[in-house]
């Protein structure tokens, strides 16, 4: 199992397997031939310890999840205390010779350092950027907190042997305020697996009655435009008379509580459902049951540069989908990775 090598992953956002490309990108690696250990809060997947797929998973208790800037210090002190914990303990149990560290945050290489002097490289496989994930999320503050983000970032380069991209975007920024070499950095794409994520039989069920059904799956942030889609279906259900679409929101995340609040002021009950986080049979049933799929999330200075996972995950299931014209998402949705949807769906207010 071992022959290629021994690996340590690191990820904080998500727990795994539900983050969908660190599991991936674990997989390959343990079918690979490497020894792979994965460490990551227990949120979805409450066991504290799994071997999966050869894959050994160690989840550390997350009691706490931030949604303002001050918040996220506690939680990251909180979730690098017991990353290190972890690493010194599968170090001594089962070795490694590589850090895998996938932002955010960008504090994995704090980790890795001590590690270095024993001849362990660190790669940064960096999913976000994180300044400019809080100039989206909290714009207009910057100071103090955006050059402590640069700052991290710069440091996180100078640590990496090497970086992983998910797209070209992220590539060009990372030679150029990385200064990192050309040959150091590498564009790895996130897609489903089509093995495992395909379309699924149709469940009428999710439609609660109605119509039509408006899906969304992701994470639910504050910068991921969710209030757009209740804006949207206030709009459509409550001026427009529309009663015959319903809106679908699955997934987790900081802003869930603020966007079921926002959606009860807005009057938006038996309208929109909040699922919570599903299983991947659940999302499978939905998307194949969706009539259209919502990529919400506005032009911003994140949100421009970003892959979303959501839309490859709609292409997978040959569904039509609404977004901002995003310059990733764009192209992302040019690659063929199945049928491509045909159907033409509009709104308009009931006559």
């Amino acid at each position: 199992m071992a022959s290629a090598g021994k690996v340590l992953v690191l990820v904080e956002n998500l727990s795994v397997p539900f983050d969908r490309r660190v599991w991936q990108e674990s997989l390959a690696l343990a079918r690979a031939g490497y020894c792979v250990s994965v460490v990551c809060p227990r949120m979805v997947d409450r066991k504290p310890f799994e071997l999966l797929e050869g894959v050994a998973i160690y989840r550390y208790p997350m009691p706490y999840t931030a949604n303002r800037a001050v918040g996220y210090a506690w939680e990251y002190s909180w979730a690098m205390f017991w990353t290190f914990l972890y690493a010194c303990y599968v170090f001594l149990r089962r070795g490694f010779k590589v850090i895998h560290g996938c932002n955010p945050p960008d504090l994995f290489f704090l980790v890795a350092l001590p590690f270095k002097l024993f001849g362990v490289r660190y790669i940064f496989d960096q999913h976000d950027l994180s300044p400019e994930t809080f100039e989206s999320k909290f714009p207009g503050k910057g100071g103090p907190i955006l050059q402590l983000l640069r700052w991290l970032e710069k440091l996180t380069y100078k640590t990496a042997t090497a970086v992983i991209s998910t797209n070209q975007s992220y590539r060009k920024i990372a030679i150029e305020r990385g200064n990192l070499k050309p040959e150091q950095v590498f564009v790895v794409r996130s897609a489903p697996d089509l093995n495992q994520f395909s379309p699924l039989p149709s469940n009428p069920d999710w439609k609660r009655g109605k119509r039509y059904l408006a899906a969304y799956l992701g994470t639910m942030g504050a910068q991921d435009g969710l209030d757009y889609v209740l804006k949207s279906a206030k709009i459509i259900a409550g001026e427009w008379g529309r009663k015959d679409i319903h809106f679908l929101l699955m997934g987790g995340g900081e802003n869930l509580g603020v966007l079921k609040q926002m959606a009860a002021e807005l009057g938006l009950d038996g309208v929109v459902e909040f699922t919570g986080r599903v299983t991947n049979e659940q999302v499978r049933e939905v998307l194949s049951t969706a009539d259209v799929c919502l990529a919400p999330d506005p032009i911003n200075p994140l949100n421009t540069h970003c892959t979303m996972n959501k839309i490859l995950e709609y292409m997978a299931m040959s569904r039509p989908i609404v977004s901002f014209r995003l310059t990733e998402s764009e192209y992302s949705a040019q690659m063929p990775l199945s049928t491509p949807a045909t159907t033409k769906w509009t709104i308009s207010p009931a006559k």
